[in-house]
Formats: C-alpha cells, sequence, structure tokens
C-alpha cells in the first residue's frame, strides 16, 4: 500500500485559544495515538487533500522535524456547516504489526447478467481487512464476469494470504439484479431453456383442461338428447 508523507511540528500548547489560533493560521490540530506516548502536533491543511478528498487509501508518515512515525488516520472531525477540517486521530503502528483498515473495492470485468438486461448493484463499496501494511492492496479486484441475474458475490470470493476479512462470510459484495426494463433477448441458452420448458408444462396443462371441457359439454348433450 502507497503512503504519504505529512510534514508537521510538534504543538507546544493544546488549550482552545491554542487550537483557534491554528485553524485561523491554516493549520489542522492533530495527534497521534498507539505509541509509548500521546504527540500532539499540526500540520497544514493542504498537507491532507491526497489523503481526505480521494477514493483512493493510504498509510502515513507523520514527520516532525525529521522524527517520523508510520500511522493510519482513524479518526476525522469535520464542522457541521463549512466542512472545514477541525481535527485528525491518527494510530500509530510499526513493522510487523498488523493493521486493520477499510479497502475500496472495484469490479473488473462485465456480469453476464448485465448483459441478458440485468443491473449490478453495489452492497459493500469499501471492505474492512486486517494484515501487514505492506501486504494490504491500494484496492481489492472483484471479477463479477460470472455473475447471472438473481446471483450474488460474496466477501469469500476476494480472499487472500495477503490479509484477513474482517466481514462475515455471507456478507455480499454486489449483486445482479433484474431490470424493470429486462426481456429474453440476449438471455442465456441454459435460461432460455428453462423459460422454454415451463411454457411447455403450461401448454399441457392447458391443453388438458380444455379436452375436459369439451368433453363436459359432450356429455351434457347427450345427456340433453
Amino acid at each position: 500500500m502507497k503512503s504519504i508523507t505529512i510534514k508537521g511540528s510538534k504543538r507546544e500548547s493544546v488549550g482552545k485559544k491554542a487550537t483557534k489560533a491554528l485553524r485561523n493560521a491554516g493549520e489542522v490540530p492533530c495527534v497521534i495515538y498507539g505509541g509509548d506516548n500521546i504527540v500532539h502536533f499540526a500540520a497544514p491543511v493542504v498537507s491532507f487533500n491526497k489523503l481526505i478528498y480521494t477514493p483512493d487509501v493510504h498509510t502515513v508518515i507523520v514527520d516532525l522535524n525529521g522524527n517520523k512515525t508510520n500511522a493510519v488516520l482513524q479518526d476525522i472531525q469535520f464542522h457541521p456547516v463549512t466542512d472545514e477540517i477541525l481535527h485528525i486521530d491518527f494510530y500509530e503502528f510499526h513493522e510487523g504489526q498488523e493493521i486493520t483498515m477499510e479497502i475500496p473495492v472495484h469490479s473488473e470485468g462485465i456480469p453476464k447478467g448485465v448483459k441478458n438486461g440485468g443491473v449490478l448493484r453495489f452492497n459493500l463499496r469499501r471492505m474492512t481487512v486486517k494484515g501487514l501494511a505492506k501486504n494490504l492492496p491500494d484496492y481489492i479486484v472483484a471479477d463479477v464476469t460470472p455473475l447471472k441475474i438473481g446471483q450474488k458475490l460474496y466477501v469469500t470470493a476476494v480472499a487472500s494470504e495477503d490479509y484477513r476479512i474482517m466481514h462475515p462470510d455471507n456478507t455480499v459484495i454486489c449483486q445482479v439484479r433484474t431490470s424493470r426494463n429486462v426481456s429474453l433477448i440476449g438471455v442465456d441458452e441454459d435460461e432460455e431453456e428453462d423459460e422454454t420448458l415451463e411454457g411447455e408444462e403450461g401448454a399441457e396443462g392447458t391443453e388438458g383442461e380444455e379436452n375436459t371441457a369439451e368433453g363436459g359439454e359432450d356429455s351434457s348433450n347427450e345427456n340433453k338428447g
């Protein structure tokens, strides 16, 4: 997984006035947990653009005057009106230590069901996984090509030795659902055959009912004679 370096400086004061002054100066107050000591620091707000305003996921190298710490974004607070970044929490990790992260899921291929008029619906855009930072992917690839209408892709389909999936095995990543405008045009041969068989069975049943009805009419006429 890729890392982003954020350069900042330790905070001497953590009071409300000092925090407000930092924000007015275009800096974001931050905290690093998980190490031997809690570290308070601040960094320019523009430093976080590639970390926050992106669909990608990264680990972070916090550089405080040459002292570097490996960390992951744990929590972020925004202003409820202006969406200004108010505060960011990071969690420190060491080499060889497993971390838990949400990794985006990217679909690959065109499902068979979509070609037949269905619609691909995602239930899970990000997956929570746990593993070593060096083994975690930038995104998880989900091959949706084999999915037919009505079929689902579960998290077990993207299992890997590089990480552990932190979802139950029956968690659905995506599924192909029937579209309102779906028709039999372009349906797979096996699906079309099922439809044909059902139609033939229905026809046989209807024909039998018609014969019975005709027989009933003949009996009635004979009785009348």
